[in-house]
Parts: C-alpha cells; structure tokens; sequence
C-alpha cells in the first residue's frame, strides 16, 4: 500500500516535469544564442556579420539567377516553336520585334543582322540573291559571338556563389582558431583551467563555423542547381545555333557551293 500511494502521488510530478523537445525550450534555445554571442570576441562578432552579409549576397544571387534561367528557358522554348513554323528564316526577323530576357532571340537576331548584311553586299539592291560559303562563315563566326555572349551573361554573378561557397567555412574556421586562442590565452593569464572558465569562451567561438557553414551548404546546393541548368541552356544555344546556319544554308547558300558543304 505505501509503494502503491507513493506511484499515485508521483504521476502529478511526472506530468508537470520539463522535457527535451517541449515548446518551452525555445526560450532556452534564444537564451543560448544571446549568451554565446555575449561571450564572443570582437573578432567573431565581425567575421560572424561578414558572414551574414555573404549569406545576404549568396540567396540574391540564387534567387537572380533562377529567376533569369526559369524565364530564358521558357521564352527559348516559346521562340523555337515559333521560329520552326515560319516558312523563311527572316519571317520572325522582319516583324522587328524585341523578345527580352530570350538567348534563344538575341542569338537569331545577331545571325540574322549579319547574313542581311551580307545579301546587300552582293545584292546591291536589297536583300535578295545567295552569298558564297565564305561570306556565310562570318554568319557562322557572329552566331558563335552571340552564343558566347548570352552563355557569359547567364554565367554572370555565380562568381558570387563560389566564393561563398568556399570562402564561408574558412572565415569560420579562421572565427573558430581564433576564439579558442583567445580563450586559452585569458586562462592562461588567469591560472586556472577549470571547465567552467573554457566553456563560455570555447562555445562562443565555435558559433562562427555554426555560422560559416549555414552560409555554404545552402550556396553549395544553389550552385550545383544553377551550373546545370547554365550547361543545359548552353547546349541548347549551340544546338539552336547550328539548326539556324542549316537554314540559312539552305535559303541562300550558293548551289554550287552548297554541294562542297
């Protein structure tokens, strides 16, 4: 009976104790931050805001980037169902359009400019008549400009990522090194080495690789994710490229040179 009466009376308490993982350890989780960051050197603090404004320039860029290749993948695929449903190859060219934020466009626009410069040239009189293999090289040449122009513009900016990427867990580390120098350095002048003088000083300085790394894991993934789809377009653009030269080719390669193509 007094084991029994001793269980009832402990069940209240039971329920009423304080847990890991319950809502009221969020509080403590805030109090944590707020009395590492206390304790952090001048030191970490500093490389902990270079940090944050990384972390600020690393998710604009992500969410640029992104945002740029999602439409210039979709306006390259609106632009070639167009383009293959025209009956010529100046019919989209003619309209004088502008198709912004589409490589796909810029890349026909700048073939375009070029092989009517060309026909003028031999024609004198306005855009008609065929050019010869070599003028049709330098269409080649200003189309190959072109792709490499639209691919350095999508690649614009990801210089950024990389150097978060790689630079962040260094700077963390660099916060890291430097906290527990400092931390042994004032033991050592105090003369104690007890647990309760290193624990503050130790925590402090490792909340820079914490902070290091929460910048790099997520740039790393972005990059990864922007790099292929940079080289999914690129290979789009050089394919769109020469299915372009092949009509042109054929619209107004001379017949005789045509043959030696």
């Amino acid at each position: 009976m007094n084991f029994s009466a001793m269980l009832m009376a402990a069940v209240p308490d039971l329920g009423t104790a304080s847990t890991p993982g319950i809502p009221g350890a969020a509080p403590n989780n805030e109090m944590e931050l707020l009395f590492v960051w206390s304790n952090a050197t001048l030191e970490a603090k500093a490389i902990i805001v270079v940090l944050i404004i990384f972390s600020i320039f690393a998710w604009s860029v992500m969410m640029a980037k992104a945002f740029q290749m999602r439409r210039a993948k979709r306006m390259n695929g609106f632009f070639e169902s167009e383009f293959r449903s025209q009956k010529n190859v100046f019919a989209i060219f003619d309209r004088r359009i502008q198709v912004e934020g589409c490589p796909n466009f810029a890349v026909y626009q700048a073939g375009c400019q070029e092989l009517e410069g060309r026909l003028k040239s031999t024609a004198r009189e306005g855009r008609q008549g065929t050019i010869s293999l070599k003028a049709m090289e330098h269409v080649k040449r200003a189309l190959e400009r072109a792709v490499a122009q639209e691919s350095l513009k999508l690649e614009s900016g990801l210089i950024l990522l990389a150097i978060a990427v790689s630079g962040a867990p260094f700077l963390g580390l660099l916060g890291t090194v430097w906290g527990v120098m400092s931390t042994f350095s004032g033991i050592a002048q105090k003369g104690s080495a007890d647990l309760a003088a290193m624990a503050p000083g130790v925590s402090a300085a490792l909340i820079t690789t914490v902070a290091g790394l929460l910048v790099a894991i997520p740039s790393m993934f972005g990059y990864n994710w922007l790099v292929h789809t940079l080289r999914v377009l690129t290979v789009e653009l050089d394919n769109f490229a020469q299915e372009l030269v092949s009509r042109m080719e054929i619209e107004f390669l001379r017949e005789d040179e045509f043959e030696h193509v």
